[in-house]
């Protein structure tokens, strides 16, 4: 997709805040991220609200602003709350429809001042007494959320992250640049907020979100990989010169290529409500994640020893790509579900 040239300025103001951002730093914060970097990206770029209506505190953008930003936020792997909260909290919350819970949340979750994000139960989640009782696992920001919202299959649930009946539990992560947890709700109160199955359409925004990620981070592991073939000298020559590096190299740009069509296809097919939506989505999971592991595999492998070193981000990269390949569904589960939508 041609970037048009509001897309290339949000590009360049996002990527000017995160370029030389010190991730590690970041990681070792309580939150796993910087507080203060993610108030200053939504009040001064409002990456929050993107996709949120003007009358809800947000920019009155679409996703598609929203997928170059995640892009970007690929590129760098910046710890924060983007994906989880500043694009699928504030969709789902847009998504189901109640007003006062729009008007009453959205604000301040735009405005950087409060966390909310999804708690996706793993098995079906039911409701006594007016509170939920279910686990979910891999939650994005669920130790730094103040919102938990909760999809099922008769509608999204509020809960207050502090409330009783409340478990969070940090997972063992892979990636350490994006954390994340397991909840368990044991009769925590709840607010209904909406009615209908939400889930598949969660589904499939979830894995266009991450797409956008995974493109921006293929990206920069590619661009990092080929400056580095061109400075590193052995037997008297750049490696890049190598004629089999310059094979392999190809072959990446070639994935790389593929991802970012698949991510743009599914972007454009989901904004504009598509019948094909739901299959693109699927294709742009499976692409990007195949392709995000490829690259960042022929990563490590050029950069050699120095690219295992903590000092180094190849290292970082091909963790995120594994580490994401589990989110929201493996490639071969995609690949399942478009096997029966399509055979």
């Amino acid at each position: 997709m041609e970037l048009t040239e509001e897309h290339r300025a949000l590009r360049d103001a996002v990527r000017g805040l995160l370029s030389g951002y010190p991730t590690r730093a970041a990681i070792e914060q309580p939150t796993g991220y910087d507080p203060a970097l993610w108030q200053r990206l939504c009040k001064e770029i409002g990456v929050a609200g993107l996709a949120v209506p003007e009358a809800f505190g947000g920019a009155g953008a679409t996703l598609l602003e929203s997928h170059v930003m995640l892009t970007e936020w690929g590129r760098t792997l910046t710890p924060g709350p983007m994906l989880g909260c500043g694009v699928l909290a504030t969709q789902a919350l847009l998504r189901a429809g109640d007003e006062e819970a729009c008007a009453r949340l959205l604000p301040a979750i735009c405005a950087g001042d409060r966390i909310a994000t999804l708690a996706w139960p793993d098995d079906p989640t039911t409701v006594k007494a007016g509170g939920l009782v279910g686990e979910a696992r891999q939650v994005l920001d669920a130790e730094s959320a103040d919102i938990l919202l909760v999809p099922t299959d008769d509608g999204l649930y509020e809960v207050d992250a502090t409330a009783p009946g409340v478990s969070v539990q940090p997972t063992d992560v892979l990636d350490a640049t994006r954390r994340l947890a397991t909840v368990r709700l044991d009769g925590a109160r709840a607010r209904k907020i909406g009615s209908g199955d939400l889930r598949p359409w969660l589904r499939d925004l979830a894995c266009v979100a991450l797409s956008a990620e995974q493109m921006g981070a293929a990206g920069r592991a590619f661009e990092a990989t080929h400056e580095y073939v061109q400075q590193r000298v052995q037997f008297g020559r750049p490696i890049g010169s190598f004629q089999v590096l310059q094979h392999r190299l190809a072959e990446a740009y070639l994935r790389l290529e593929a991802a970012t069509t698949a991510s743009w296809t599914a972007a454009e097919a989901f904004v504009a409500g598509s019948e094909d939506a739901s299959t693109l989505a699927a294709m742009a999971k499976v692409y990007c994640t195949e392709a995000l592991q490829a690259i960042t595999a022929e990563m490590v492998q050029m950069h050699g020893g120095l690219a295992i070193t903590w000092e180094h981000d190849a290292h970082l990269y091909l963790r995120r790509a594994y580490q994401d390949a589990q989110l929201f569904g493996t490639p071969t589960q995609h690949l399942n579900r478009l096997a029966a939508a399509l055979l």
